[in-house]
């Protein structure tokens, strides 16, 4: 059986580090980073004539849903050459979307692939020091207007993608500390390769 592997969170809660060290201890996975699309994200912001800003009514109609139908598209082609493939994206609203993840699902079937679904909890105190040091443009906005941009994100762990007899549907990564980091990452890896 095949495994896709979505590593989601709000932004800046240690996706990319959780997805990365995940991928390295996995046997057989291929790792897509949707942050891989952002130069050409950044290049449709350049030839519209419009600032470069992620959280900006152009990006949502005319950038966001593109990305994840690329880094989607990419994964289904890849689960043709691996066992697993693992997609570091926030998919912040898609998770909560019933309709989008059935539709993931049924794709899934028919390659003969399950979905694991793997929830980077993380305090918003860390997430926002995380974006402070780690100084990228695509988080400027963000800083720049945190109480308008916090109120707009949420942080609730997408319980409606558990189901009780499936122990590997929805998978909770706390990382708010190294302690929770290591114990989170033995967890999920004994899962995973269970």
């Amino acid at each position: 059986m095949k495994r896709l592997i979505l590593v989601t969170s709000p932004p800046a809660s240690g996706k990319t580090y959780v997805s990365k060290q995940l991928a390295k201890n996995l046997k057989h996975v291929v790792y897509l980073d949707k942050d891989t699309l952002i130069v050409l994200s950044k290049q449709i912001f350049v030839v519209a004539g419009q600032e470069y800003n992620r959280s900006s009514d152009f990006f949502e109609a005319n950038i966001r849903d593109y990305e994840y139908a690329a880094i989607v598209d990419l994964a289904m082609e890849a689960l043709e050459y691996d066992d697993i493939v693992l997609i570091n994206a926030p998919f912040t609203r898609e998770i909560r979307d019933t309709g989008y993840m059935n539709a993931l699902r049924e794709k899934l079937i028919k390659k003969n692939t399950v979905l694991t679904v793997i929830w980077v909890q993380t305090d918003a105190a860390v997430c926002r020091q995380r974006m402070i040091d780690r100084n990228s443009d695509r988080d400027q906005w963000k800083l720049d207007h945190w109480d308008e941009y916090i109120a707009g994100v949420n942080f609730d762990i997408p319980e409606e993608l558990d189901d009780p007899d499936c122990k590997d549907d929805l998978l909770i990564f706390k990382n708010s500390s190294e302690t929770e980091f290591q114990n989170s990452m033995k967890e999920i890896l004994d899962i995973i390769e269970s």
